[in-house]
């Protein structure tokens, strides 16, 4: 499997690169929604780890470009990890198009949890969560 992790600062694209490689999940990383876009347009990947609060565009905006471009293809599981604490946030990130809402800092339980409920229970996964 593998995973595109988008997010503006290096420390937390290494803490989920990290914590994506004990699941065996390996990470490829963009800086920018931007750039997380294009990434997405010339390589495929299982699953989408999004930050929100990025310069230029944010990353619900990137996950609304993401579904736009599925063009009836099965979705593509995005998770938004962020350390935004609105209450209407879990509101707004379904509305773009998120599949799951991880808080900053991330918990390694939670991200299992964010990520059986993504690939619907797969055994090394459900396994890890049990753990």
């Amino acid at each position: 499997m593998r995973a595109l992790v988008v997010d503006d600062i290096a420390i937390n694209r290494l803490v989920l690169r990290e914590l994506l490689k004990v699941v065996g999940i390996e990470a490829a990383e963009a800086e920018s929604a931007s750039d997380g876009l294009a990434l997405l347009a010339i390589e495929r990947f299982d699953i989408v780890l999004m930050d929100l609060r990025m310069p230029g565009m944010d990353g619900l905006a990137a996950i609304r470009k993401i579904r736009e471009g599925e063009n009836g293809e099965p979705p593509m599981p995005v998770i938004v990890v962020t350390a935004d604490e609105a209450a209407d946030l879990a509101k707004r990130c379904a509305a773009a198009g998120a599949d799951h809402l991880i808080r900053k800092p991330v918990i390694y339980s939670d991200l299992v949890a964010a990520l059986v409920a993504a690939f619907e229970r797969p055994p090394e996964l459900a396994d890890q969560a049990q753990a």
